[in-house]
């Protein structure tokens, strides 16, 4: 695995220049450590828990504390850049894509996979209980190898 190259000269690597002002709009100010944890979550679309990630960034030979990873992705979620998940009770994972969607989860491996709003129907929702209203729909459809 290659470096994730993080340095007062060199911000963010090209293919995520956009990732810093991302931070800063959210309200979060882009210190390196924060910056390397979203080059490695944000470059793509993808959910990857806390210990995937502190992983990731010690086999790229960066120096980053659990406290610091747990940290910047709670930050991260309750400023809405990422989307945090408690899908099984075990983990929990971070989904970088922000947007409505569903997921499958293949229950062997844990590993979340995007499912598009368009691809399910619900015929109907039981009606909120007074005083409430809908705030989201979450939606993990386990599956297991055949």
């Amino acid at each position: 695995m290659s470096p994730i190259v993080v340095t007062p000269e060199h911000p963010l690597p090209c293919e995520a220049s956009g990732l810093a002002e991302r931070l800063r709009a959210a309200g979060i100010q882009p210190t390196l450590p924060r910056q390397k944890i979203a080059v490695l979550l944000l470059s793509a679309q993808q959910h990857l828990t806390a210990e995937q990630i502190l992983a990731r960034l010690q086999q790229a030979g960066e120096r980053v504390s659990k406290a610091t990873v747990y940290n910047t992705l709670n930050l991260f979620a309750a400023r809405g850049i990422i989307r945090q998940l408690a899908v099984d009770g075990e983990r929990t994972w971070f989904d970088s894509n922000t947007q409505p969607h569903f997921h499958f989860q293949d229950v062997e491996t844990g590993a979340l996979m995007d499912v598009s709003p368009e691809a399910v129907r619900f015929a109907e929702l039981p009606p909120a209980p007074e005083g409430m209203e809908y705030a989201g729909i979450e939606l993990f459809i386990r599956l297991r190898r055949v």
